[in-house]
């Protein structure tokens, strides 16, 4: 029985109607797939003139592959699942439970692709979150050791000292100075702001903007040593940051000095080019061992540097489901979706990962939880040890790992103390600690890949842990999107390579710990459909975009003409995959328009971004090179940024990614043209070519953008020339070669 004082702490609506919509759609695309299947079979069956034989087995394996990737996304449609949030008041929640110690990382990789007053006012949301703060304790990971950052994380922890008791005093539940003095009015409890209020409004604002001029003095100052300073080659560096001692000339001064804040420790672990930092999980994993030896907390959030809190009370939210008694023992961590301030309603980019966060992590709320995504999460400790639910005691198992007794003291005597010597800390920061330990592997957040958050949250789960989706009215977290293609589809190709690797590897979803893993079968559907889409949907793309087309110029026909039944079969495949789609963009706030750029930035990212991963990944299990990571550059300019929320691409991108796109336009309208005059010259029965030609139209259709950027187009971001020209002067040799 749940007690009374955690009744409505959350409610959780199954959605009947959506589940029968879904599983009919299901069974009756399943049963078009099977049709299609028999068709593709006889074909090579029964077929007496095999001389079509290679571009019929290629479509046809993109086909099934397509059929292979659809089947395992609907596990994350077969119980979709609504959790609504309800915040106790204080008063009940505290006499039941203590609340528990918060340790918040926040990472950070490149101050010249990461603008430190951004990733500043992240920071001072968490310190401003609304928890005690002798519980609530911030690690700020600066992996490229800069003076720059280290410089804005003092200016952040001098202007804390302003802005924490002015939220406190006043109620203000926007913690992010920065979201606040933009949209104040709405982030307040009440709707007319007291005299004092607006009055010392008006002195915090001063101080912001002192602040501000204070990171850019320290960014013009060691702007040339961040430049010169290698990011993969400096000393270990831990720092308890605390006030200046020049900063207590006056009283009121020396008052906001006795102020108590969070405990801020900025942590720069050593880096050596001869010794591998596996990226973000890296960092995070000497964030675990110094802040387990210093307040050693049961509880940790996580944060990318631009992605700042933007509800002070999201951390009593998640506590409600990591200490209510149905989710306590087998909870590891509660995911609050990635939510972002600047992009559009119609999101050309699709920026927002629409499809994630409102269908897919939902569909998983019924099964053993979502996948941890990265940042805007609040995990367990305990279940980072290589521990399962059942397992109280998680000191066993890294005891072999450790060299640091300290460490261990720790977590056995959940000491908190800050007076830890940095020099042990530092050791723990070392390139060289994890060397012969299990670290990445069994202990910590896993590093076997560049997702690190999609393999922790595999091996979470398969370990018997659970996790939760809570998407509350209000975001909880609100972070800078990207606006332009180019960072879009490094980005893409950077998660490409990751799932994919995760793929490829020993903790492929489909097999890892099948002997002992806690993973049904529908969660195990989930995490292959997203380690496996990168490859699913790039060969399949790139074979229906061309194979058909190529086929057309010469009189090949490659789907059923329009009066077999089997046109029908493919007629329903497209219209069920079209419209149920449409549906979900419409049920999720979306629009047409919405659904259509989702279309777009599908195609595109198939033809480039995750083509690219999924090759990067070949070339490593070949040993011709090894997966890298780029940093999202979130630097923009106004033009861009215009661009962006008038709903105009911006194809200032690299020619790696250009030249396919217009190759593909290229291809599809010379196929158009000759498939038309083909069937106008009466040369060929239009019945049998209908499929081909509607199929270039549809690319055509969905290429638009890119036609406009290639013709009509005439601005700075409008598609290049030279790119333009060089693609169609290759499609059209390639063309010319295949008639001779």
């Amino acid at each position: 029985m749940v007690s009374e004082a955690w009744q409505g702490a959350y409610v959780t609506h199954l959605r009947p109607l959506q589940t029968l919509i879904n599983r009919a759609q299901i069974l009756l695309h399943s049963i078009a797939l099977l049709l299609l299947i028999f068709y593709r079979l006889s074909f090579f069956f029964l077929n007496q003139q095999p001389k079509h034989f290679f571009p019929w087995l290629l479509v046809f394996i993109s086909e099934l592959l397509l059929a292979f990737i659809w089947l395992l996304g609907r596990a994350f449609r077969w119980r979709p699942q609504i959790t609504k949030h309800v915040l106790l008041p204080p008063d009940k929640l505290r006499p039941q439970l203590p609340l528990p110690a918060i340790d918040v990382f926040i990472c950070t990789a490149d101050p010249e692709k990461e603008p430190t007053l951004e990733v500043m006012n992240t920071l001072i949301s968490a310190m401003t979150l609304d928890y005690p703060p002798d519980k609530l304790h911030i690690y700020f990971s600066d992996d490229a050791g800069s003076p720059v950052t280290l410089h804005g994380v003092r200016e952040a922890r001098r202007f804390s000292r302003w802005w924490v008791p002015f939220c406190r005093k006043y109620g203000i539940t926007q913690p992010c100075p920065m979201a606040y003095f933009s949209h104040a009015p709405e982030d307040r409890r009440r709707d007319i702001p007291r005299d004092d209020e607006f009055v010392e409004q008006k002195l915090i604002k001063e101080k912001y903007e002192e602040f501000k001029n204070g990171i850019r003095d320290g960014t013009k100052k060691w702007a040339g040593d961040a430049a010169v300073s290698s990011r993969v080659d400096h000393p270990a560096l831990v720092q308890i940051i605390k006030c200046n001692n020049d900063d207590s000339d006056d009283g009121e001064e020396k008052s906001r000095n006795e102020i108590e804040l969070p405990l801020l420790v900025y942590v720069a672990r050593e880096k050596k080019p001869s010794h591998p930092h596996h990226f973000k999980a890296g960092a995070l994993n000497v964030l675990l061992r110094v802040s387990g030896a210093m307040s050693n907390s049961p509880y940790i959030l996580v944060l990318d540097c631009d992605m700042y809190c933007n509800d002070s009370t999201s951390a009593r939210q998640a506590m409600q489901f990591h200490l209510h008694p149905h989710f306590s023992n087998s909870l590891s961590f509660v995911q609050f979706p990635q939510k972002f301030y600047n992009a559009t309603r119609n999101d050309i980019y699709d920026s927002q990962l629409r499809s994630f966060f409102t269908v897919e992590w939902s569909g998983m709320n019924n099964l053993q939880g979502p996948v941890l995504s990265g940042t805007c999460f609040y995990i367990k400790r305990f279940s980072l040890y290589g521990t399962s639910p059942h397992d109280k005691d998680s000191s066993k198992h890294i005891r072999d790992f450790e060299a640091s007794n300290k460490f261990i003291k720790s977590m056995n005597e959940n000491n908190r103390s800050r007076d830890i010597a940095v020099e042990e800390a530092q050791h723990l920061a070392s390139c060289t600690y994890e060397t012969g330990s299990k670290w990445g592997q069994k202990v910590g957040f896993f590093y076997d890949a560049l997702v690190e958050d999609f393999l922790t949250g595999l091996a979470l789960h398969s370990q018997g842990w659970r996790s939760v989706f809570s998407n509350p009215e209000r975001p909880q977290f609100l972070g800078s999107g990207t606006t332009n293609l180019n960072q879009v589809l490094l980005q893409e190709t950077r998660w490409s390579s990751g799932l994919l690797e995760v793929a490829t590897s020993r903790f492929c979803p489909l097999f890892y710990g099948s002997q002992r893993s806690m993973m049904s079968l529908l969660q195990r559907m989930c995490y292959a459909q997203l380690s496996f889409f990168p490859l699913y949907y790039s060969f399949p793309i790139w074979i229906l975009a061309t194979i058909p087309h190529l086929c057309l110029l010469h009189g090949i026909p490659i789907f059923p003409k329009v009066s077999s039944p089997f046109f029908l079969v493919y007629c329903f495949i497209f219209i069920s995959a079209t419209f149920s789609h449409l549906h979900e963009v419409l049920i999720s706030e979306g629009s047409v328009k919405k659904w259509l750029n989702e279309q777009r930035i599908w195609m595109i990212k198939g033809i480039t971004a995750r083509s690219y991963g999924s090759l990067d990944i070949l070339m490593k299990k070949f040993g011709a090179r090894n997966v890298s990571f780029v940093p999202t550059n979130k630097v923009t300019d106004d033009d861009q940024m215009q661009r962006y929320e008038m709903d105009v691409y911006d194809f200032q991108a690299s020619i790696l990614f250009l030249a396919p796109m217009a190759g593909l336009v290229v291809l599809n309208l010379v196929a158009l043209a000759v498939g038309l005059g083909r069937i106008v010259a009466s040369l060929e029965n239009w019945e049998e070519t209908f499929g081909q030609l509607f199929l270039c139209f549809y690319i055509l259709l969905m290429s638009f953008p890119i036609i406009e950027a290639m013709v009509l187009r005439t601005d700075k971001a409008c598609f290049p020339f030279k790119v333009t020209l060089g693609s169609s002067l290759v499609v059209l040799l390639f063309l010319y070669l295949l008639s001779v």
